[in-house]
Parts: C-alpha cells; sequence; structure tokens
C-alpha cells in the first residue's frame, strides 16, 4: 500500500507531492488493545495486526500519546490497533482526494 498515492501532486515549475494528511481514526468497539512489550515499534505491530508493516502509520495515528521521538514504544503502554484496515485506507483516501 503506498500511502502517498492519493496525495495530489503540484506543479508549479517543478513537480511534487503535497504533504499527506492522516485521518483521525475514531475508536471503535471491535479495536484490539494490547499493553507493549520490550521491542515493540509501529512497523512490527502493523507487521503482526494487518501483515503489512508500512500501516505503521496506521497505529501511530491511532496513538498520538505515544512518545515518537525514538523508533521504540515504552514497554507498558496501552496501544489501540483499529479494526478495519479497509476503513481508515479509505479514510486516507478520501482525506487527500477532496481536498
Amino acid at each position: 500500500m503506498n500511502r502517498y498515492r492519493n496525495t495530489p501532486i503540484n506543479k508549479e515549475g517543478v513537480p511534487y507531492r503535497s504533504t499527506t494528511i492522516y485521518p483521525d481514526i475514531p475508536a471503535h468497539p471491535d479495536d484490539t488493545y494490547v499493553i507493549s512489550t520490550t521491542g515493540d515499534r509501529f512497523d512490527i505491530l502493523a507487521s503482526a495486526y494487518y501483515n503489512d508493516s508500512t500501516l505503521w502509520w496506521v497505529i501511530a495515528t491511532a496513538n498520538p500519546d505515544i512518545d515518537r521521538s525514538t523508533i521504540n514504544i515504552t514497554a507498558g503502554v496501552q496501544i489501540r490497533i483499529p479494526y478495519s484496515k479497509a476503513r481508515i485506507l479509505e479514510l486516507l483516501q478520501t482525506t487527500n482526494t477532496s481536498r
């Protein structure tokens, strides 16, 4: 999944991509909650729950209070794993194609 696929391309002399806007990911009763352990990272969790490590941004966006200044997630932190990958990708597409 290329998360930049729906990001508009501006052509003001030199083509470049606009900034990708990540959608708000509302909580859902079917979301999974886990407590992080030593060595957890967003990409590892995305690989485990979505079978796609490039969807790390889904988990990061759903957990804005988690420190992103390091690649590792602090052990003992509750992490929300959004339930519907398809719905989130649809939100991403809608957010970036409608602007």
